[in-house]
């Protein structure tokens, strides 16, 4: 994780350089093809010129906006592993994006004597912009590359199971084919009823897998390699639901994740092509730009509806005894707990005998909560949750571990929905509605697990449309 910090703020530094430097000389080349001969002032020269509020306004605030864009690009997500091609197309979309933009806001209004010349330094500016932050980027991660094929670089792997598969994991990883992958494979961890589990593999310790936790910290862990469950794939899905929690990339060879879903997301081509599990199959700018909808989106429909919420709360404590929100513990992106907040539907002793789903017409729905849950409005509370970064907008609906252990048994491929952050709506709800069963709940999953493999925001817009009309409709009984 300090690598992976320390790297990332390299990447920052050196492209706030770059870009500050390239909009820097990119000043000097506009005072002299523009400014200077079409002002005809012979005090206004190139030191005054870069002093003028604006200019040294645009310094600072271009390189800051620049970052923004990088940033929503998903560049930052993943430090290490990169694909020059990827790294290259990046660079040079995010530069072309940021050229436009700053040829819109500043550029245009230069006093230009003909189009052409406009047009010659919106091409300036992309060409010193882009130059600079790939060469920037390029020398950054050429650097790591070579720290990693000299073996000083090494992210210490942990490979779950004791068998064959594993044993030619191991080998693969330790006496690669080209040169070293970066993977240092420092334990292995044995399947639960494994009877034959070996003490050490090829001198390396043996860890129980209900200890895991404690010895990727004892280890020093910060990759996991996951190889079948001698039970099959559905005991392999039960291990992967358990590894989400542990906030470490989960590789699985191609022939295993072909198993789980059809596209693949490749770690590292030039090495051992091994899948990580823990993300998507979606760019990283997609789900950046996505987070980043979540926040704007939520924030203003937490202030707009300030008025509505403060309704509802009184039409709560008028029609029940009890608090106006309830709160609830679920579970997250990558397991992680977290307390959904709600307008509270039901009596306060609506679960004292034990968690319990509802059904149509549950007697616990009071009068007031009956309205809520038919128009959805019991589910506005959570985009406070989407705001905090607990949820998305759109995403599979999260449960309760009590469900989800009932949810496992009957469908592994439930932990794969643990690769996103839950949504207050999702295919499934709009294809499903409130589920008042564990199979039903099974049911609603299948949508979400295609979904997972559509994500887009074309499909997020079709979802939102679809819950509006569910809304508008009173359909959400």
């Amino acid at each position: 994780m300090i690598k992976k910090k320390r790297q990332i703020v390299r990447y920052v530094v050196g492209d706030w350089l770059a870009t500050s430097l390239a909009w820097f000389v990119f000043n000097i080349i506009r005072f002299t093809d523009v400014v200077e001969p079409a002002n005809g002032a012979p005090d206004l020269t190139l030191g005054a010129f870069l002093l003028i509020n604006p200019v040294i306004l645009g310094q600072i605030l271009f390189p800051i906006g620049m970052l923004g864009i990088y940033y929503l690009s998903g560049y930052y997500n993943r430090p290490f592993f990169k694909s020059r091609i990827e790294e290259f197309i990046t660079t040079f979309s995010t530069a072309l994006i940021g050229s436009l933009i700053i040829y819109f806001i500043a550029i245009i209004d230069d006093p230009i004597p003909d189009r052409a010349s406009n047009y010659e330094l919106l091409a300036m500016l992309f060409g010193l912009l882009f130059s600079m932050v790939y060469l920037t980027r390029l020398s950054i991660t050429g650097f790591a590359t070579k720290k990693v094929h000299r073996g000083e670089l090494v992210f210490p792997t942990l490979i779950v199971g004791t068998g064959p598969d594993a044993l030619t994991l191991y080998n693969r990883l330790t006496h690669p084919r080209n040169r070293p992958t970066g993977y240092k494979v420092v334990g292995f961890a044995a399947y639960p009823g494994v009877a034959d589990a070996p003490a050490t593999i090829e001198g390396l310790p043996v860890v129980r897998l209900d200890d895991i936790a404690e010895e990727m910290l004892r280890l020093g862990v910060s990759h996991i390699a996951l190889t079948i469950h001698p039970d099959g794939l559905d005991a392999t899905l039960r291990t992967i639901h358990g590894l989400y929690g542990l906030n470490a990339p989960v590789l699985i060879s191609p022939t295993l994740f072909n198993l789980l879903t059809p596209k693949r997301r490749l770690s590292d081509v030039a090495g051992e092509p091994l899948c990580d599990i823990t993300g998507p199959s979606v760019g990283q700018s997609t789900l950046n730009l996505k987070r980043a909808g979540d926040v704007v989106v939520s924030a203003l429909v937490l202030l707009a509806l300030m008025p509505v919420f403060a309704i509802v709360a009184i039409a709560i404590k008028r029609d029940s005894d009890g608090p106006v929100f309830y709160r609830q513990e679920r579970v997250g992106y990558r397991k992680r707990p977290f307390r959904i907040l709600k307008f509270r539907t039901m009596r306060s002793d609506a679960e004292s005998a034990g968690p319990r789903l509802s059904a149509k017409d549950d007697p616990r729905i009071t009068p007031v909560g009956r309205f809520l849950r038919k128009y959805r409005i019991d589910e506005l509370p959570q985009f406070w949750n989407v705001l905090k970064g607990d949820m998305s907008i759109v995403g599979p609906r999260p449960e309760r571990e009590f469900f989800i252990n009932q949810i496992l048994p009957k469908a592994p491929y439930y932990a794969l929905v643990h690769q996103v952050r839950p949504g207050i709506t999702s295919w499934g709800m709009v294809k499903h509605g409130y589920a008042s069963s564990v199979d039903e709940m099974v049911d609603r999953l299948q949508y979400d697990l295609i979904y997972l493999d559509n994500i887009s925001f074309l499909v997020d817009l079709k979802i939102l449309f679809y819950t509006v009309n569910t809304v508008v409709t009173g359909k959400g009984v």
